[in-house]
């Protein structure tokens, strides 16, 4: 009887493991302040265990004089049981190419290796779990669950900051994928300048992010889905 219900365990991990994306292409609309900005395309590539995921920001239309060019976002590194483990992240601006951020995250030394404007230097303390400015937002549908309450650390191209998420219901979206039930998860404002994020995903499409609401200095940015290819 255990042995049975051990081979069901597994065949179902693996039939799990196995609806989880080879592929994405994903576009979002870009508002800011409720006016659109532009659009987001994001896209994720899988090979064996490594994994490339991208996001590039265009701005449109007469608010492009606010965001010239086009921001783009790398995250590199590994598909584990646990989700995405990153090893690399870049921030780069087409139209400022001395900002190019990087942070590479050594699991082993537990640290992360910053560069930017020529300036190098490191951090210690990398923590298990720990995700990158844009896999964060992809870990939900990697993560082997998802708690009501989670926190984690998050790099981004020039510092490490502790974010902590809270869940609940986030409504029915009306997507590309037809209208979906979704879950929200809000970051926990730790400090009154820090930076408000809520994700709504997906559960019933392995928690796909549908949308996202950044809140920072009085200006709201939100990206909604319009636009998905997924490939299992």
């Amino acid at each position: 009887m255990l042995k049975t219900l051990l081979l069901a365990l597994s065949l179902f991990a693996a039939t799990a493991q196995a609806a989880l994306p080879q592929q994405m292409s994903l576009v979002y609309d870009l508002y800011r302040n409720g006016h659109k900005l532009g659009q987001v395309t994001d896209t994720f590539t899988r090979n064996g265990s490594r994994y490339t995921l991208t996001s590039e920001t265009r701005a449109t239309g007469p608010l492009k004089m606010l965001w010239p060019g086009t921001i783009r976002l790398e995250s590199t590194g590994v598909v584990t049981p646990q989700g995405l483990r990153p090893t690399q992240f870049q921030h780069a601006r087409s139209d400022a190419p001395h900002k190019l951020a990087t942070a590479r995250l050594d699991w082993k030394q537990r640290s992360i290796a910053y560069r930017y404007k020529g300036e190098s230097w490191t951090v210690n303390g990398l923590q298990a779990g720990a995700q990158d400015q844009l896999s964060q937002l992809y870990q939900f549908m990697f993560a082997p669950s998802l708690p009501a309450d989670f926190s984690l650390q998050v790099v981004s191209g020039r510092d490490l900051n502790d974010y902590r998420y809270a869940r609940s219901d986030g409504g029915a979206i009306q997507t590309p994928l037809g209208t979906l039930s979704t879950r929200q998860y809000q970051r926990i404002e730790q400090k009154p300048d820090e930076k408000a994020i809520t994700v709504w995903v997906a559960p019933a499409r392995n928690n796909l992010p549908v949308q996202i609401q950044v809140q920072e200095d009085g200006v709201t940015l939100e990206q909604r889905l319009v636009r998905a290819s997924i490939r299992t």
